[in-house]
C-alpha cells in the first residue's frame, strides 16, 4: 500500500467511491456520527454516500427521528443513530461539560440556571410536542433566563449532552427540540471501554485507515481510551506502517484509476475526520483555501485530493456551481466535475446545471 492506495481506501470506506446504502439511518450508523452543523450540506453528504437518494428523502428520514440531530463530540452537532444516541452521549459527554466548564462561568450559567432552564423547557415540549428553537428562547426569557446567543447556545447544548432534549423535525425552516425519551429508544448500558471499542470499530471500519492520533481528534476521547480500545480490536483489523506511523483499516483498495470527482460540502468525514489531512491536500494548496483550514469549505476533489473550492447559487430550478481551483483543471477533471455538479443538481430535485 502506498499513499494513493491509503487514499483510495478511505474513499471506498466511506463510501464515497461505490455506495451501496440505500438508508439515510444506515449510513449514519455505519460511519459512527456525521458532523451535521451545517444541515443541508450534512444532507448533501449523506446523499452522496447513498444510491440515487434525494434532500428531500433525507429531509423525511430527519423529520420521522431516523436521523438524531445533536451535541455528541468535540462538541458540534452530529447526526447519530437514535439507537447509538445513548450510549455514544454516555461515553462522550462528561468530557464536553468538562470543556465547558470556563465558558460557563464566563456566561454565569450556574447549576441553577441549568435546573431552571430543564424545567421549563421539559415541560414544553412533553406529550411529544416538538417547539422551534426561537420559541423556547423566548420561553426562557420569560421566565428571567437571559438568552443571548452564546448563552442559550449553552444552556441547550448542556441539555442534550444530559439527554433531555434532542432535534425533532423542522418546522419550515426552523429547527425545533423534542424530548429525548421520547425520541430516542432505549438501549443497552455499556461500560466506558465497551463503548470505547464499540465507537473505534464502527470508525477504522468507516474511515480507515486512519491513526490513533484520528480517531482522537474524531471522537474527542483520550489517547489512553484509544490504545486500550485498539488491543481489543486488533483481531479484526488490519494494519499499516506508513513515514512513522499505524494506519487501521478493513478491506482492500480498488485498483480504479480514472479520474473521479465529488463536490464535498464543508465539514464532510472525507477531510474533516482526520487529524492528519495531508492526503487530502498538498501542502503547497493549504493557504489557497482558508486561512481557518479546508473543513470551512466546499471542496473540489479529484482522485481524492483536494483540488479546489466550489461556492453553490441556486436560482428557481437551476444550480450554478463556481468552481475556484488552485490550479487550472485538466478537460477530465473538468469533465468528471460536471457528472459531479449534475448528481447535486439532481440530489437537490433541480433540472439544470451551469459551471462558472
Amino acid at each position: 500500500m502506498n499513499a494513493f492506495d491509503l487514499t483510495a481506501l478511505r474513499l471506498q470506506n466511506q463510501h464515497l467511491t461505490k455506495p451501496e446504502f440505500t438508508d439515510p439511518a444506515d449510513v449514519v450508523k455505519y460511519l459512527g456520527a456525521v458532523q451535521s452543523q451545517d444541515y443541508n450540506g450534512a444532507k448533501w453528504a449523506l446523499g452522496m454516500r447513498l444510491k440515487n437518494s434525494t434532500d428531500e428523502f433525507i429531509e423525511h428520514a430527519f423529520t420521522d427521528g431516523h436521523i438524531i440531530r445533536t451535541h455528541v463530540m468535540r462538541p458540534t452537532w452530529h447526526f447519530v443513530h437514535p439507537d447509538d444516541a445513548r450510549w455514544m452521549l454516555d461515553l462522550t459527554a462528561h468530557r464536553i461539560q468538562s470543556l465547558a466548564r470556563g465558558r460557563h462561568k464566563q456566561l454565569e450559567i450556574n447549576d441553577t440556571v441549568l435546573t431552571k432552564s430543564e424545567k421549563i423547557i421539559s415541560k414544553a415540549l412533553q406529550g411529544g410536542k416538538q417547539v422551534a428553537r426561537d420559541e423556547l428562547s423566548v420561553l426562557l426569557k420569560q421566565n428571567g433566563i437571559a438568552t443571548d446567543e452564546q448563552r442559550y447556545v449553552h444552556i441547550m447544548m448542556h441539555l442534550e449532552l444530559e439527554q433531555v432534549i434532542c432535534s425533532g423535525g423542522r418546522a419550515g425552516k426552523q429547527f425545533t427540540y423534542a424530548l429525548f425519551d421520547e425520541r430516542v429508544p432505549q438501549s443497552k448500558k455499556l461500560s466506558h471501554h465497551e463503548a470505547v471499542v464499540k465507537l473505534m470499530e464502527r470508525y477504522f471500519t468507516s474511515h480507515g485507515p486512519a491513526t490513533l492520533a484520528d480517531f482522537v481528534w474524531w471522537s474527542g476521547l483520550t489517547i489512553t481510551d484509544a490504545r486500550a480500545g485498539i488491543e481489543n480490536l486488533k483481531h479484526k483489523l488490519e494494519s499499516y506502517e506508513f513515514e512513522g506511523n499505524t494506519y487501521w483499516f478493513t478491506g482492500n483498495p480498488s485498483t480504479a484509476k480514472s479520474t473521479i470527482a465529488y463536490l464535498l460540502p464543508n465539514y464532510d468525514e472525507y477531510i474533516v475526520s482526520y487529524k492528519d489531512r495531508s492526503f487530502a491536500i498538498n501542502a503547497t494548496d493549504i493557504s489557497k483555501a482558508d486561512p481557518r483550514g479546508t473543513i470551512f469549505n466546499h471542496t473540489i476533489i479529484l482522485n481524492g485530493k483536494i483540488e479546489g473550492i466550489w461556492k453553490k447559487t441556486i436560482k428557481k430550478e437551476r444550480l450554478e456551481v463556481e468552481l475556484i481551483p488552485f490550479k487550472k483543471l485538466s478537460d477530465a477533471g473538468l469533465k468528471a466535475i460536471e457528472i459531479a455538479a449534475k448528481k447535486y443538481a439532481e440530489f437537490l430535485g433541480l433540472k439544470d446545471v451551469v459551471r462558472k
